[in-house]
């Protein structure tokens, strides 16, 4: 186990841990390769109904190691792609994991951190928090996490903040849709479990799907939406039928739990 990275898995939610205070959680190849590996555990983890991210101290995580960063300048091209290509495929999996995700921001995020927040379901900030999209004055540009966020944030607020690096609030990455709850820092804990139960009623095959359903219709433009509503409609047929779906009609009209619960 990377001591950079922490991993805690109780009640159904898998907590995976940024830990490197002293660095303001960075994000390192070997922090990376860590996080590679706690998600395909989780994702592979019958017992893991949600994961859970956030950073230890008084940083959510800083974004790349800089020191690291420095040090690729000497490297060749290969090299540096290589270290890219390694944090594209850790945000791939965030991304596509059939499990919920929460961001439990608790504080500064910066550079690749917000890829991190644009990767994850629900995303719950502290209102002191703040962010950058850094990379141009590093000369550098925000380029492997930027499908993620253009996901969220759209195009016209990309043009200003991927190009001004200035910094931004949480009540702002808020309105901007990157965020979806702005909290006290003593209030972080009671919303986030205030989160996890509600997405922990879900059925799990229901919620794989369901994530899945989003990222395929997200993107439909308007000639195809019949097209694409017609596909949604087999999608359904196919999970009424499941074993699943019969159970959670059955708890419903019996008023009881259904059987995915563990509360």
């Amino acid at each position: 186990m990377n001591p950079s990275v922490l991993t805690t898995v109780a009640g159904g939610v898998a907590k995976i841990t940024l830990n490197r205070p002293e660095k303001r959680n960075a994000l390192d190849r070997a922090v990376i390769a860590a996080l590679i590996s706690a998600l395909r555990s989780c994702a592979d983890d019958a017992a893991v109904r949600l994961v859970q991210f956030t950073g230890a101290g008084n940083a959510f995580c800083a974004g790349a190691d800089l020191t690291e960063m420095q040090a690729q300048a000497d490297a060749s091209e290969a090299a540096n792609l290589a270290d890219a290509e390694q944090l594209a495929a850790m945000l791939a999996l965030l991304d596509s994991m059939p499990k919920p995700t929460l961001a439990r921001v608790n504080g500064d995020g910066y550079g690749g951190a917000l890829g991190l927040l644009a990767a994850c379901d629900v995303v719950v900030a502290v209102d002191a928090a703040k962010f950058a999209f850094t990379e141009v004055r590093l000369g550098i540009i925000p380029a492997v996490i930027s499908p993620f966020v253009l996901g969220k944030i759209g195009e016209s607020a990309a043009r200003r903040y991927f190009l001004s690096a200035e910094t931004l609030t949480a009540a702002t990455l808020k309105e901007l849709g990157l965020i979806h709850e702005v909290v006290a820092a003593d209030q972080l804990d009671a919303v986030c479990a205030r989160i996890t139960e509600a997405l922990l009623m879900g059925a799990p095959r229901a919620l794989a799907e369901a994530k899945t359903l989003i990222r395929d219709m997200a993107r439909t433009s308007a000639p195809n939406r019949a097209a694409a509503s017609s596909e949604a409609a087999a999608r359904l047929a196919r999970l009424r039928v499941q074993a699943e779906a019969r159970e959670g009609f059955s708890a419903f009209f019996a008023k009881r739990k259904a059987g995915w619960r563990q509360d």
